[in-house]
C-alpha cells in the first residue's frame, strides 16, 4: 500500500512540474504572436478587428491547428507504441472495473447513444459490495478510500474463467481489444503494460497538462470573441 501511496505522490508531483514547464512554453508561444506596442494582455476585451482582437484570434488558430495537432499526433504514438506490449493475462481488469457512474447511469447514458457506455455494460456487471471488489486490488480501493473517493462503482466481467482467460474473447469488444487506453491509468505490476505505462509515463504527462492549458485558453478566448 505505502508503494502505491508513493506512487501517486510522485506522479502528482511531477505532474505539477511539469504543468507548469508546459505553461510557460504554451504563454512564450502566445506573446511570439503578440502585436509590438499592443497594450493589454491576452484575456482581456478588445475592441472588434482591433490588433489585440486578432491577436486573440491568432491565438486560437494556433492553439487549433499546430498545438493540439501536435499533442494529438504525440499522443496516437504513444498508443500505437503499445503495440510492442501484451497482455500477460493477470485479469485484472477483468474481474476489477470501475467507474464514477452507477449502473443506472451507466444504461442511461448507453440509452443516450453514448458507445463506450454501452460496450461497458456489454462486459461488465457490478459487485456486490465494495468487500467482494477489494479483494481483487486491496491497494486500489484502500487509496480510493483515504482519498476520500467513495463515489466509485466497481464491475467484473462474468466470462473471465478460471484460468484467467476470456471464455468469448474472439467476440470482445473494442474497450477490450483497446486496453489501457489510458497512459496514466493505475495498473498492478502484474499487467503486461505496466511497462509501457512507467515508460511513456512522463510524455503523457506533458499531454495532458498541453490539453489541460489549451483547453482553459480556448475556453477564455471563446468567451471574449
Amino acid at each position: 500500500m505505502a508503494e502505491l501511496n508513493d506512487k501517486i505522490t510522485k506522479l502528482r508531483k511531477n505532474y505539477r512540474e511539469i504543468f507548469v514547464t508546459c505553461g510557460e512554453e504554451i504563454e512564450k508561444r502566445v506573446n511570439e504572436l503578440r502585436p509590438e506596442n499592443l497594450e493589454g494582455e491576452i484575456f482581456q476585451k478588445y475592441e472588434s478587428d482591433s490588433a489585440g482582437y486578432k491577436w486573440q484570434v491568432s491565438v486560437l488558430e494556433l492553439l487549433d491547428n499546430e498545438i493540439s495537432k501536435e499533442i494529438y499526433r504525440k499522443l496516437n504514438e504513444i498508443l500505437a507504441y503499445r503495440s510492442q506490449f501484451k497482455c500477460i493475462g493477470c485479469a485484472t481488469c477483468c474481474k476489477l472495473a470501475s467507474s464514477e457512474f452507477s449502473p443506472e447511469e451507466l444504461k442511461q447514458k448507453a440509452d443516450n447513444g453514448d458507445n463506450f457506455a454501452g460496450q461497458f455494460l456489454s462486459v461488465f456487471v457490478p459487485y456486490k459490495s465494495k468487500e467482494e471488489a477489494e479483494k481483487i486490488y486491496p491497494e486500489y480501493i484502500e487509496l480510493l478510500k483515504e482519498n476520500g473517493e467513495n463515489d466509485v462503482y466497481f464491475y467484473h466481467c462474468p466470462k473471465v474463467t478460471e484460468d484467467n482467460r476470456c471464455s468469448d474473447y474472439e467476440n470482445r469488444p473494442q474497450i477490450c481489444r483497446d486496453f489501457p487506453d489510458n497512459p496514466l491509468s493505475i495498473l498492478p505490476k502484474a499487467c503486461g503494460y505496466n511497462e509501457w505505462k512507467e515508460e511513456i509515463e512522463p510524455i503523457a504527462l506533458m499531454l495532458h497538462s498541453m490539453l489541460e492549458i489549451t483547453d482553459y485558453y480556448r475556453t477564455k478566448l471563446d468567451e471574449l470573441l
